[in-house]
């Protein structure tokens, strides 16, 4: 995998009901491209091989948004991109969170990222 994202979609309406139902809509289109996604609870992370396709779904969460009943919304978007090699995982991001707050002696965390890409 050579790109991720991580978006977070602020729709300017008036209610929370409103931002959580938007932000709904988003989520299930991002879900409906099949790529690998995580869900947190301030940005969605989206995986994939191509950057192009990564940032024209960012484009349409945007627009999403709109056609959800947003009059406005803005967007906070963090790009990893390695044109020519691998980038970590979520997984293997989350793994390495999960490893140090288990505080596991021995390995450091990052022996499990060094594994993967041993295999």
């Amino acid at each position: 995998m050579s790109a991720s994202i991580a978006i977070q979609v602020l729709p300017k309406v008036e209610t929370d009901v409103e931002v959580c139902r938007i932000v709904d809509d988003v989520i299930a289109y991002i879900q409906s491209t099949g790529l690998s996604y995580q869900v947190g609870a301030f940005e969605t992370t989206i995986e994939g091989e191509s950057y192009d396709e990564l940032i024209d779904i960012a484009r349409e969460c945007l627009k999403v948004a709109i056609r959800s009943g947003a009059p406005k919304v803005s967007a906070y978007i963090k790009v990893v991109y390695r044109p020519d090699g691998d980038i970590l995982t979520i997984e293997q991001k989350n793994r390495k969170v999960s490893i140090k707050e288990s505080g596991t002696l021995g390995a450091p965390p990052y022996a499990a990222i060094q594994n993967d890409a041993e295999q």
